[in-house]
């Protein structure tokens, strides 16, 4: 609560005055007074309360002053809100999930730690509507756009490697991507491409994928992932599963030639603490608009004090023609 005129509460202190004036008349015996021979009408049982009870129309004029006092500072208590309207990003993540994603240079390995990233950047942007398109030689939408996070985050923890033919179709994971976001009404749409070869196959190159993406507007964010030189994979032999070095190669020139079309960025990761970065970086790059609008509405509170002093002169005036009323002289 605050007042709009708060200097008139400094009137309140010529109350004090008041009440100490009336305490002195009070001492003083100021009151007009009868003279009679024998006090036995007036002793009777419950005179001191009678003697309490002629103050009362001092006391109601008091809190009546007081009301009126406080009521002409019009007291006021004000609430604040905000309305928050949040603009979210359409974004695809388009995840290769081909045999050599199983290298173990990442941990657990480069398919699992693109997974367990891809969560964490999901959990962040909780406005943006999200999907999940995967590749190996051919290509498959996981997860529509939604903003459906257990059933996002669900569905992107069964990603596997090995559940179609194998090979790195880089061109047709990056058009289903587009499929998804072209007729979308989002005014900034996404694509994250994350793989760790070069582009061997598939109906659509790579280049017309871009093309795609640069006519719809979609800018492609693009993470190559491997460590540099050669990575532990794990091969089948007839003795069971051996643990290979294997040579890394990624077409990070595909990869950058992607992005720059596309007004995206290419990224390189070698490790997880990498991966995080480059997807932490993507989240600042990728920002929200929001617009906050903030407003007070005021409730006003005088009339609360106005029914006080009403209440209070009612009374004072009971008080004065009942247990207060004087003899006239």
């Amino acid at each position: 609560m605050f007042f709009e005129y708060p200097k008139i509460l400094w009137l309140l202190l010529l109350l004090i005055l008041v009440i100490a004036l009336y305490i002195f008349r009070q001492i003083k015996g100021h009151s007009p007074s009868l003279t009679v021979s024998s006090l036995s009408q007036w002793s009777a049982p419950g005179g001191g309360m009678a003697k309490a009870l002629r103050h009362f129309p001092f006391i109601f004029r008091v809190i009546a002053l007081s009301a009126i006092i406080i009521a002409i500072a019009r007291p006021r208590s004000s609430s604040s809100f905000e309305k928050v309207d949040t603009e979210g990003i359409d974004i695809v993540l388009a995840m290769d999930v081909s045999t050599s994603m199983l290298a173990r240079d990442f941990n657990p390995n480069r398919i699992g730690a693109a997974k367990d990233i891809a969560i964490q950047f999901i959990a962040e942007r909780p406005s943006d509507r999200i999907g999940v398109v995967v590749f190996a030689g051919e290509s498959y939408t996981q997860v529509p756009l939604t903003t459906d996070r257990p059933t996002l985050i669900n569905m992107l923890k069964e990603v596997e490697c090995g559940v179609v033919d194998d090979g790195t179709a880089i061109g047709n994971g990056l058009a289903t991507a587009v499929a998804r976001l072209k007729d979308s009404d989002a005014k900034s749409r996404v694509v994250i491409l994350l793989t760790d070869g070069v582009n061997n196959c598939g109906e659509i190159s790579p280049q017309m994928a871009a093309e795609i993406a640069k006519t719809y507007g979609i800018r492609v964010y693009t993470i190559g992932v491997g460590a540099e030189g050669t990575a532990p994979y794990p091969v089948m032999t007839p003795f069971g599963v051996s643990v290979q070095q294997v040579e890394v190669q990624i077409d990070e020139a595909l990869l950058k030639d992607i992005a720059d079309a596309t007004g995206g960025k290419y990224f390189r990761a070698t490790d997880n603490t990498k991966l995080l970065e480059i997807y932490g970086e993507i989240n600042k790059m990728e920002k929200n608009k929001t617009l906050v609008d903030s407003f007070a509405v005021y409730k006003e509170l005088f009339f609360y004090f106005a029914y006080i002093a009403l209440a209070a002169l009612v009374l004072e005036l009971l008080c004065r023609f009942t247990i207060s009323r004087k003899i006239p002289y």
